[in-house]
């Protein structure tokens, strides 16, 4: 498959911004989203309206030293999308939004358990949670990539959600199965307490998949 141009990158980047809000996966313009490109990656600007959002008006970030160009500063969640796309080979995009559900199980402090066998394209039994740091800080980068490790998404306490894949289209597809499953799980709390798939049965279906090409993820250590 040929790698998209950098101003398809960058207008994928706004497409699925404003897909974000339409979805009723963000609201505002507290989410944002990165692609990778060359030794660093595009990224949304902060403050910027979804719909007032041009090509040109993409940030770019260096991988290395996380020096930044572009008409706007990049999101003030640069950081943990740097670091992300940094250490991970297998990731080249990274969506982070506040859907409402991944947010209340956040501030409840709960992870999402295997109660449902659609858990798997995250990776593993369960989507951590990740302790709340403040927003933009380099803490936050550290902790969601600790909780992140074997896994294609995380929630953030107190915050959102984080969710990767090889491209914005699988990433933006497991932001929102994740967010699915946090109203799911949200649901049978209203119930009891639900029945988990055992790791071995989750690593079942994880073993089936691999033939489809989601695979697992890969951390650089």
């Amino acid at each position: 498959m040929q790698e998209p141009t950098e101003l398809e990158k960058r207008q994928s980047i706004i497409d699925h911004c404003r897909k974000m809000n339409s979805s009723g996966l963000n609201q505002g313009v507290s989410g944002n989203i990165s692609i990778r490109h060359g030794d660093g990656m595009l990224i949304s600007p902060t403050s910027v309206p979804y719909d007032a959002l041009t090509p040109e008006a993409i940030a770019f970030v260096r991988l290395g030293d996380g020096a930044a160009s572009g008409p706007f500063a990049p999101s003030s969640e640069w950081r943990f999308h740097r670091d992300i796309i940094a250490r991970r080979r297998d990731v080249n995009a990274v969506v982070h939004a506040h859907p409402n559900f991944c947010t209340v199980l956040g501030a409840m402090g709960y992870e999402i358990p295997a109660m449902s066998y659609m858990i798997n394209i995250f990776g593993g039994p369960n989507i951590r949670i990740a302790p709340y740091a403040l927003y933009g800080t380099q803490e936050l980068s550290d902790v969601a990539i600790a909780a992140m490790k074997g896994r294609h998404g995380v929630l953030l306490a107190n915050h959102g959600m984080i969710a990767v894949g090889s491209s914005v289209e699988q990433a933006f597809w497991r932001a929102e199965e994740m967010e699915t499953l946090a109203r799911l799980y949200h649901g049978c709390l209203q119930i009891g307490t639900p029945v988990p798939l055992s790791e071995a049965q989750v690593q079942e279906v994880i073993d089936k998949n691999a033939a489809y090409g989601l695979g697992t993820p890969e951390d650089e250590e």
